[in-house]
């Protein structure tokens, strides 16, 4: 029986579908794993594939491609002094499709666990394309025994149980663990409870990417059988690291030590919005974003994490000016893109409302002006980053925020045309702070410049669409410490309307937010996709119907 083991966490970043260039990140991490003298390397969960696979995973040839991969990389363990490793890829057993985990060495498929527990809640469809695996055994490797649970199966206690019944002497969790506020905390309190009832200590490997509307900020981890941090990983960064273990009595113990410092909340944010970025521009091979400059702070926040995501030179900025726009936008939307170093220009919008307005103006004589005359402009806006984008071939970024789209506070074909939104799921008030902090902060891994990217005066003045004269976000809502709070209950946290009346708000408010919150259905199921951040985002996470007569705040009284 073997008294040590050498055990490498690799936290990688997978992309869905590309199965070749996955099996070459898990080669390199074999070779990079092997040179510092590891035994056994543990990957994320379906690392072979990526993850989520969503229906991709329904496609026969696309899971016998992976099958066939793992296959070739077993043959990374061939021969004597080779590693062990632990991938993650669909698989076939019975006519029966799981999600596995496969422990590889000396050239064969030694062992493989199927996942029990199918998440199936939020953002987790699993159970309708997976089926669930059977009780959990331990995979033996070189005189120890593991016990390897995927994901979910760590969030419950039988498996753990049926693992240490079996002889487990750690619990290895290979997972795809998406962020949101306090997510890291959730995890290891469900890890802790796992260890306090086996007395094992465990492994944690999640993966760090960004996939669509979700990113997984790895912070992977290390939990002794007291339940202590023995190890923990840096969240939001792709590496590799050795871990050493000794054998006492019945279980393995693990020697390392490492606490690699946990971002806080704003940190997590920004960096939850500049991977999620990054990775969905370079995965679906744009050469870069364009965005509107208003002169703002969510087109200016946008901006920032567009060049810390990206890089300045491929980041294109427009300032769009109708006759509203005042030269305080101008000036602040001009020291903005000098400060960002982008690309920047102005093409105003003045001759195509002008236009409009000649094209409409028999049809809409008799009629005094209103939001229609606004939205042409905003509508001019996204048709100008449009044609910008099919012209050079960089996605436009939208700029709208969660607090807007809740209440529908945005223009559908106007200022929400585009590919991809890093603000969809952060309030108004998180843009306030965010933009303070990038201010004081330089985010690690950013391409950005250090020091004030953001004129002060984009954060401090009142926030406006500029579609009117002397026009204020707060003429059509409330302030945003009320609004933000109104919909964090109604959103995030499902409350009734009672419920969010009791907090202080006005029953005729927050009736008319719980109104505009679900007639705004309709436009943002033609969002684009954007940054997952909270409990409950829109799309993945909240998925209402858009036909939809319940008001909590009506107490459901109106007659059938």
């Amino acid at each position: 029986m073997n008294e040590k083991l050498s055990l490498y966490i690799a936290q990688m970043n997978a992309t869905v579908g590309a199965v070749q260039a996955n099996c070459e990140k898990i080669a390199e991490v074999y070779a990079s794993a092997k040179a510092c003298g590891a035994e056994l390397i543990l990957t994320p969960e379906l690392s072979v594939t990526g993850y989520p696979l969503e229906d991709l995973v329904l496609k026969p040839h696309f899971v016998e491609e992976a099958m066939k991969a793992v296959r070739a990389l077993a043959d990374l363990t061939a021969g004597d002094g080779e590693l062990g490793l632990i991938v993650g890829s669909p698989w076939i057993e019975d006519g029966k499709l799981y999600n596995a985990a496969l422990l590889l060495e000396a050239g064969e498929i030694k062992d493989i666990h199927l996942k029990r527990e199918l998440p199936n809640y939020g953002v987790f469809d699993e159970k309708r394309i997976f089926d669930a695996g059977p009780a959990a055994q331990v995979m033996e490797f070189r005189g120890h025994k593991l016990g390897v649970m995927i994901c979910e199966d760590m969030w419950f206690e039988a498996c753990a149980a049926d693992l240490k019944a079996a002889g487990a002497e750690v619990l290895l969790i290979p997972t795809c663990s998406p962020f949101e506020i306090e997510k890291h905390a959730e995890r290891q309190k469900h890890a802790a409870h796992r260890v306090a009832e086996t007395g094992l200590p465990l492994v944690f490997c999640n993966q760090i990417c960004g996939q669509d509307e979700l990113v997984f900020d790895g912070a992977s981890y290390v939990l002794a059988a007291d339940a202590s941090v023995a190890v923990q990983m840096c969240g939001w960064r792709e590496e590799g690291l050795l871990t050493h273990w000794t054998r006492s009595g019945t279980e393995l113990v693990c020697d390392t030590r490492l606490q690699s410092d946990m971002p806080d909340r704003l940190t997590n944010i920004y960096q939850a919005m500049v991977l999620g970025l990054r990775d969905y521009v370079n995965k679906n091979r744009f050469p870069g974003v364009i965005l509107g400059l208003s002169g703002g702070i969510d087109s200016a926040l946008s901006a920032a994490v567009a060049v810390d995501a990206l890089g300045a030179d491929r980041v294109h900025c427009v300032m769009m000016p109708s006759k509203y726009t005042t030269g305080e936008s101008v000036s602040d939307a001009e020291a903005c893109a000098k400060s960002l170093g982008v690309q920047y220009e102005t093409i105003t919008i003045k001759p195509g409302v002008d236009a409009f307005a000649d094209m409409l103006g028999p049809v809409f004589e008799g009629t005094e002006p209103d939001t229609t005359e606004e939205n042409i402009q905003s509508r001019l806006r996204g048709l100008i980053l449009m044609s910008l984008s099919n012209k050079f071939g960089k996605m436009v970024l939208t700029t709208g925020n969660k607090s807007e789209m809740s209440v529908g506070y945005a223009t559908l074909y106007g200022d929400m045309c585009g590919g991809y939104s890093v603000l969809k799921d952060v309030y108004k008030l998180d843009v306030f702070a965010l933009s303070h902090w990038r201010n004081a902060n330089m985010p690690a891994g950013a391409f950005g410049p250090d020091g004030e990217v953001m004129p002060l005066n984009t954060i401090i003045k009142p926030p406006t669409a500029e579609l009117r004269e002397d026009q204020k976000d707060e003429d059509s809502l409330p302030p945003y410490e009320a609004l933000d709070d109104m919909l964090r209950c109604l959103v995030d946290e499902e409350m009734s309307a009672e419920e969010v009346v009791a907090r202080g708000h006005s029953a005729s408010e927050v009736a008319r937010i719980e109104h505009l919150l679900y007639i705004a259905e309709y436009k943002r199921r033609q969002a684009p996709p954007g940054v997952k951040i909270t409990r409950k985002n829109f799309g993945k996470d909240r998925r209402y119907p858009i036909t939809n007569g319940f008001r909590s705040a009506q107490r459901n009284t109106d007659k059938a």
